[in-house]
């Protein structure tokens, strides 16, 4: 056992925890810390997590217990672990449990209890989705309220365990092929196969809801296809955009026995309803006004859909949230790299979509070789002198965008280009006006929301032929592109603080590459401006997973 007064950790009783990343157990103890708590800032070396209700939550749906985690901070605590902190952990982790859905002879019922029962039955958001008692235990539930009683639950503190089953669907024959279409062996790898049999629990009422969160890069679409394999049902597909669902389409073609005519593209261009379906969250969301109803949610009942994977689960809208609460009947997959939401609706993702069923770290994917080893490296310019005058009179709100559109940094990217000469480069941007000075400086193709679909994808093509080196994208390529070769990733602004995008964009760059397995991650910031405090909150995922960020001042 590690002495405590050497130990890298300082836990105080508010449920934050400094770690202090020059200790050499740093990396040690960071490892035991992700798996219960976030990181919130990072001034200096000292790194601040926060353990939340939530991130316990997720942590005991894994199988972590209130003990393992108090034995994790004991373990590494420089002053000992406060008493008050300890109780705490075991108050929220023991909630996990104390309530379960499920179905007895062919009611919906709500078990906990007597006392936890009836306090609850005391607020009208829950009074509202309970039906009849039955005894001290159990308290009768309409199904349509299934998924906003789960919701209206957590906000109180009590996550449900959702024992009540699911509805088969509509049957349908897929296997996994042995040999994708393009003559390549295929198989599942480990940490994939493990992530369908904790989504799958042998079909066991435990199983059927939840969250895969693995790597941008490291085959979650693989994941889901292996899960509609199993189940053998009709299954709905929601993405992030066309060619997303265009990316779906080629690997359910390639590597199952599903035909063409079994697979239907459901996006702004085409409309078709088939035993497998994959759609945008922006087609689902569509409507002619905000008062206008959402013409295309009606395809959540257009089949009897037996499964729904939510791809990129973090970004799922609020209005999906809402159709999603009526479909607990229906089984749910959510595929995500982090369960990080800028809108703060993790909670709706655990109640409505299910707890994280497995996650598996980005460095230990990386060791294992699935995908690139990446050198990330923040570049501090100066601020232009030609808009330093306009930079320091401005309101706060422009100052950033005057710092991210910093004409100092064309020349810095010119020189990663050299110095990457070759290398299959993206330079990935916020605003338009930016990318599209920078692509013309430069001679380089661009790829923005305002290019047609066919022109963006015939890019995306000549890129990973290798005839295009170098695009200029916008945030149409955070999500689900798939560019296998591309090696080098240049940010030149990004969406104020957002932890997930900064995720996302390396996510570029992560598919494995022959050799040496390398890949290049620079972001580039003015200095001394307001652009440097958001590209620290922008990092702190990464440096969660185990990224470093060197820094190089020009």
């Amino acid at each position: 056992m590690l002495e405590r007064q050497n130990g890298p950790l300082i836990v105080q009783s508010d449920m934050t925890v400094l770690l202090d990343y020059e200790h050499p157990l740093s990396e040690e103890a960071r490892s035991k810390l992700i798996l219960f708590a976030e990181l919130v800032k990072r001034p200096g070396n000292w790194h601040t997590y926060k353990i939340s209700s939530l991130s316990l939550w997720n942590a005991a749906s894994t199988g972590m217990d209130p003990s393992s985690v108090i034995e994790s901070l004991r373990a590494y605590a420089r002053y000992g672990m406060p008493g008050v902190l300890e109780t705490n952990i075991r108050v929220l982790m023991n909630r996990y449990g104390k309530l379960r859905l499920e179905i007895h002879e062919e009611v919906l019922l709500l078990y906990g209890e007597e006392s936890l029962l009836n306090e609850l039955a005391g607020h009208v958001a829950i009074a509202e989705c309970l039906a009849e008692r039955r005894d001290g235990t159990a308290w009768e539930v309409s199904p349509a309220h299934r998924g906003q009683l789960k919701q209206e639950l957590i906000r109180l503190g009590y996550p449900v365990i959702d024992l009540a089953g699911y509805h088969t669907g509509e049957a349908l024959s897929v296997e996994l092929a042995p040999v994708t279409r393009r003559g390549q062996p295929f198989g599942l790898r480990d940490y994939q196969r493990q992530a369908v049999d904790l989504f799958y629990k042998e079909g066991s009422i435990q199983g059927g809801s939840g969250v895969v969160v693995l790597p941008c890069g490291a085959g979650k679409t693989i994941v889901g296809i292996a899960a509609l394999a199993r189940l053998n049902n009709a299954t709905l597909i929601l993405t992030s955009s066309a060619t997303s669902v265009q990316q779906w389409k080629e690997e359910l073609l390639d590597k199952t026995t599903l035909q063409p005519s079994e697979v239907g593209e459901y996006t702004g261009a085409t409309k078709e309803v088939r035993p497998v379906t994959i759609a945008t969250y922006q087609i689902l969301t569509h409507r002619k006004s905000k008062n206008d109803p959402f013409s295309h949610m009606k395809l959540f009942s257009e089949r009897d859909w037996g499964l729904i994977i939510y791809d990129e689960v973090h970004l799922l809208p609020a209005p999906v949230f809402r159709m999603t609460a009526d479909i607990q009947a229906t089984r749910r997959l959510g595929l995500t790299a982090t369960l990080v939401r800028e809108d703060g609706c993790e909670e709706d993702v655990f109640s409505l979509i299910g707890p994280k069923q497995f996650e598996l770290q980005w460095k230990t994917v990386e060791a294992e070789g699935h995908i690139a080893s990446v050198k990330c490296t923040e570049i501090r310019v100066p601020l232009d002198q030609g808009i330093s005058e306009l930079y320091h009179s401005a309101e706060k709100r422009s100052r950033l965008r005057l710092a991210a559109e910093n004409p100092g940094k064309v020349t810095i990217v010119r020189q990663l280009l050299e110095r990457h000469q070759g290398t299959p480069t993206l330079i990935i941007g916020q605003y338009l006006d930016q990318l599209h000075a920078i692509a013309d400086s430069l001679e380089v193709p661009v790829i923005t929301g305002e290019l047609p679909q066919k022109e963006r994808q015939s890019l995306y093509e000549q890129f990973k032929a290798g005839d295009v080196r170098v695009l200029a994208v916008s945030k149409v390529a955070n999500f689900a592109v798939d560019l296998p070769d591309a090696a080098v990733a240049i940010q030149i602004s990004g969406s104020y603080g957002s932890r997930q995008e900064e995720a996302q964009r390396i996510g570029r760059i992560l598919r494995p590459k022959e050799g040496l397995n390398e890949a290049w991650f620079y972001t580039i910031v003015t200095d001394d401006t307001k652009e440097t405090e958001f590209a620290a909150k922008r990092q702190m995922f990464l440096l969660e997973q185990g990224y470093q960020y060197e820094l190089e001042r020009r």
